[in-house]
């Protein structure tokens, strides 16, 4: 049974109860058992948060009604104003928190966002080269089982096996070797600064384009705690959950506006376009049809959260709080890709502990601590195994953790990869996490 604390949750959450209980219980059903889930349990997916009861409220809000093709002025339906004025909201709000003269706030995701920049940018068939997703890169950098690698020469470039750091040395011989149009910077398990003037100087030094995929730190990024790609790249695209704890979904960013390089130009005046044309008309109508204007509107939402002064000591935790559990794990024996973190996230190599990233993930679920496996630099196990997991500390740093819970959660962790068949110690923690995390509640 439902009790009246989680039902009163769900009504601030913004959920009508008393008709969904009754039109689809099993789906109600569903929806509370994860909101269980979710304050029960330890969040250590580093690409997931929790998003605010405002963010969650203009999300599953009326604003789902409302079709809107185009842009704000320059739509194809009628009845835009409100939603025009959301989506203007989301794009000055963005441009704000990272400093960027263009912003596009329509993709769906940051895999879109990433595919219009490639559509925009290059042509299928051109070379683009990016960090090997094994090293801690991302699916739409190039991987051969994404479009990214099958549209596009793909190369990749690594990760130094004693350090854990990007090989420049590497990703300089490539760049001469294969003349890229496109260099591509970020990951999704990268621990360290991403070294946007590195990369911009091998991108000038053979006339390539250069493109910051911001996902992960992006949170970090707006609050001036990790190096800003602006201005060593020409684009940048990110999602805006993550370390931004907004809905899910994507954006487009350029410092600068320019024009296009191409040469492409306006039908009636014949002006040389500018590349933010380009870009908005591949995101719509290039890739996607109507634009989602309650993630839009809630998108702003977030953006106004991060544009406030304690988003900047949210950020500051998170990375203390990492490099908490970095210091921690070591201190344990963990083999810490790169030795540590400069960000929110740590990937840990297991192969020293006799345990796959599989099994782990799977015996500290069981804990009440969620993790993702993740294969690891020079792996050997399979991606569907891997030999590590990773990290990260958004979540629990926005349910207000600190210090002594992550030293107490890495002990966790410990216990159970050290025992992993010791059902009993698993189920004792299990209930302890509860107890942690009722101390801790995501939404007062």
């Amino acid at each position: 049974m439902i009790g009246l604390q989680n039902l009163l949750k769900l009504k601030v959450l913004g959920n009508n109860l008393s008709l969904l209980s009754k039109t689809d219980p099993e789906l109600y059903n569903i929806l509370f058992q994860e909101i269980e889930r979710e304050e029960s349990t330890l969040e250590l997916i580093a690409s997931e948060n929790f998003a605010s009861k405002a963010v969650l409220e203009m999300t599953g809000s009326v604003m789902t009604n409302k079709y809107a093709e185009g842009y704000p002025g320059k739509r194809y339906y009628g009845g835009c104003e409100f939603v025009d004025q959301a989506e203007n909201l989301a794009r000055e709000r963005l441009g704000k928190l990272f400093n960027a003269e263009y912003t596009n706030v329509q993709p769906h995701s940051g895999s879109q966002s990433n595919m219009a920049v490639l559509m925009t940018f290059i042509k299928p068939g051109d070379t683009i080269l990016g960090l090997d997703l094994s090293h801690g890169g991302h699916l739409t950098h190039g991987s051969f089982v994404n479009f990214s690698g099958q549209l596009y020469n793909s190369v990749s470039y690594h990760v130094k096996k004693n350090t854990g750091r990007v090989d420049f040395d590497e990703v300089y011989k490539l760049a001469k070797e294969n003349k890229p149009k496109i260099i591509i910077c970020g990951g999704s398990a990268y621990p360290r600064y991403i070294e946007f003037p590195k990369f911009r100087e091998i991108a000038d030094s053979i006339g390539a384009f250069l493109w910051a995929d911001i996902a992960h730190p992006s949170g970090l990024i707006a609050a001036g705690l990790h190096p800003s790609p602006f201005p060593f790249c020409d684009i940048v695209t990110s999602t805006t959950h993550k370390s931004l704890r907004g809905p899910r979904g994507g954006v487009i960013m350029m410092g600068k506006d320019f024009e296009n390089p191409w040469g492409k130009v306006a039908p009636k005046s014949g002006r040389i376009k500018m590349t933010s044309e380009l870009i908005d008309s591949m995101v719509m109508p290039g890739i996607q049809g109507g634009p989602l204007m309650h993630v839009i509107a809630a998108k702003a939402v977030a953006f106004g959260e991060a544009l406030k002064p304690n988003f900047k000591e949210y950020a500051k935790n998170i990375i203390e709080n990492s490099k908490i559990m970095a210091e921690e794990l070591i201190k344990l024996d963990y083999n810490l890709i790169s030795g540590g973190t400069d960000t929110h996230l740590n990937l840990i190599d297991l192969t020293n502990k006799n345990i796959s990233g599989k099994k782990a993930e799977s015996v500290l679920g069981l804990g009440g601590i969620t993790v993702n496996k993740n294969m690891v630099p020079f792996d050997k196990r399979s991606p569907f195994i891997t030999s590590g997991i990773r990290i990260g500390t958004p979540a629990i740093t926005t349910r207000g953790m600190k210090s002594d819970e992550m030293r107490q959660i890495v002990k966790w962790i410990d216990k159970i990869l050290c025992d992993p068949e010791n059902e009993l110690l698993i189920s004792k923690i299990r209930k302890d996490v509860n107890i942690l995390c009722s101390k801790f509640p995501i939404y007062h």
